[in-house]
C-alpha cells in the first residue's frame, strides 16, 4: 500500500508501513470485539486510513530538544532482559514503546505486563497490539513471582492488557499474581496498573482483596477527548473505580497524557473532578502522573502540541494545591516512571502526618 499521491512520507518505507498495518490491523478508535460498544467517532480523516487501498498519513511532529531518552543498554538493562526472556514475560515498556525503557531497565526497574500481549481494545493512543488474545496462561502468576524474586526489587509495577472477552476481565489472574508476588517478595512493594474491568465491581474487588500497595488506573485524557482517546471506556466509570479503591483505604493513583488535543484548563478541571469524585472518609486519589503524548505510529491519534516543561511544572503545582499527595509531571513522565520514588514520597508524607 502507498498513499494516494503515491509518495510515502519522509522516513516511512514500504516495509515500515507493512509492519504498522500488521500490528494494528484495525482503525484506531474502534474495538475488535463486537460485544463492546461501537466507537462514537471516526478517526479515519485524522490518522492512517488502513482500511482502504490508498491510505493517507500525517507527518509525525519533530521532537523538541527537551525530549531526550536514554538508549537501552548496559549491565542492568541486559540483566533484566535475560530474566524477562528466561521466564517468557511481557513488559509494557517494550509493547507500548516507552521512551524511558533504557533509563528504567538500567536502574533495574521494569513494568511487567500480564494476561498476554494482545489487547481487546483499540485505543487511539496505544501501541500495544490489538485483536483477539490467546488463551489465558494459568502458569503466568507463578512465573511472574519467580522472576521478581530473582530481580530483588524494592518496588514493582504490574499491568495488563484489557481482556474484555473474559467474564472477570482477567481479575482472577490479577489476584493470584499479586498474592504470589507478595509471598515471594515480602519486602517489595507492589503497584498494579489495572484496566476498568468494564465496571465489573466484583472483579475489581478481587484485586483490592489481594492487597497490592498501590492501585493505579489511568484516566489517560480529559473527559471531552474520550470518544477519540478511549472509545471503549467511560470517564465516570474510571473515576468510580478510583473512588472504590479509596473507600476501602487503598492508595489510588491515576495518570493522563497531554498534547493529544486537550486544553490546559481542561487538565485543571480533570484534577478537580478526580479529587471531588474520589473523596471518601479515607481521603481522595493520592498520586497523579502527567506526561507528553508521543504518537507511536502514523496509525495513531496525531499530536496536537508539544507541552513545554514550564507548563508541566504548573500542572504539578496546581495538582498539589488541589489535594494530590504526589504529582509527577514532565515531558517524559509515564505512569510507571519513577514509580518507586513516588511510593517513597507518599510513604514519607503519610508517616509525617501520622507523627503529627
Amino acid at each position: 500500500m502507498t498513499p494516494s499521491n503515491g509518495i510515502l512520507p519522509p522516513g516511512m518505507t514500504p516495509e515500515a508501513l507493512a509492519k504498522t498495518l500488521a500490528r494494528h490491523p484495525r482503525p484506531a478508535g474502534g474495538d475488535p470485539l463486537r460485544r463492546v460498544d461501537q466507537p462514537l467517532v471516526s478517526l479515519s480523516g485524522m490518522i492512517l486510513n488502513n482500511q482502504g487501498a490508498m491510505p493517507e498519513q500525517l507527518h509525525v511532529k519533530r521532537k523538541p530538544p527537551w525530549l531526550k531518552a536514554k538508549v537501552p543498554g548496559g549491565p542492568g538493562y541486559n540483566r533484566l532482559r535475560n530474566i524477562m526472556d528466561e521466564h517468557k514475560l511481557h513488559t509494557v515498556c517494550e509493547e507500548a514503546g516507552c521512551p524511558n525503557m533504557g533509563e528504567c531497565w538500567a536502574r533495574g526497574v521494569a513494568t511487567i505486563m500480564i494476561l498476554g500481549d494482545t489487547c481487546t481494545r483499540a485505543c487511539g493512543f496505544c501501541n500495544v497490539k490489538t485483536g483477539r488474545p490467546q488463551a489465558v496462561d494459568r502458569d503466568e502468576p507463578r512465573r511472574v513471582a519467580a522472576s521478581l524474586a530473582l530481580m530483588g526489587l524494592k518496588h514493582v509495577v504490574i499491568t495488563s492488557v484489557n481482556r474484555d472477552e473474559l467474564s472477570d476481565g482477567g481479575a482472577g489472574i490479577w489476584a493470584e499474581t499479586i498474592i504470589r508476588t507478595r509471598e515471594s517478595c515480602p519486602s517489595m512493594s507492589v503497584e498494579v496498573l489495572i484496566p476498568d474491568f468494564e465496571g465489573n465491581w466484583p472483579a475489581l474487588q478481587m484485586v483490592i482483596d489481594a492487597k497490592p500497595h498501590i492501585i493505579n488506573h489511568n484516566l489517560e485524557s480529559v473527559r471531552r477527548m474520550y470518544p477519540a482517546v478511549r472509545p471503549s471506556a467511560k470517564f465516570d466509570r474510571s473515576v468510580e473505580l478510583l473512588r472504590r479503591v479509596k473507600e476501602q483505604g487503598g492508595v489510588a493513583k491515576t495518570g493522563i497524557m497531554v498534547g493529544i488535543g486537550e486544553k490546559d484548563d481542561e487538565v485543571l478541571a480533570l484534577m478537580d473532578e478526580v479529587i471531588a469524585g474520589t473523596q471518601t472518609p479515607m481521603g481522595a486519589c493520592d498520586i497523579l502522573t502527567i506526561g507528553q503524548y508521543l504518537q507511536p505510529t502514523r496509525n495513531h491519534l496525531p499530536m496536537d502540541r508539544w507541552v513545554h516543561p514550564d507548563t508541566f511544572a504548573m500542572f504539578k503545582e496546581e495538582g498539589l494545591a488541589r489535594g494530590f499527595k504526589v504529582v509527577e509531571s514532565g515531558p517524559l513522565v509515564r505512569s510507571s516512571y519513577h514509580a518507586d520514588h513516588q511510593a517513597d514520597v507518599l510513604t514519607d508524607i503519610l508517616n509525617a502526618r501520622e507523627s503529627m
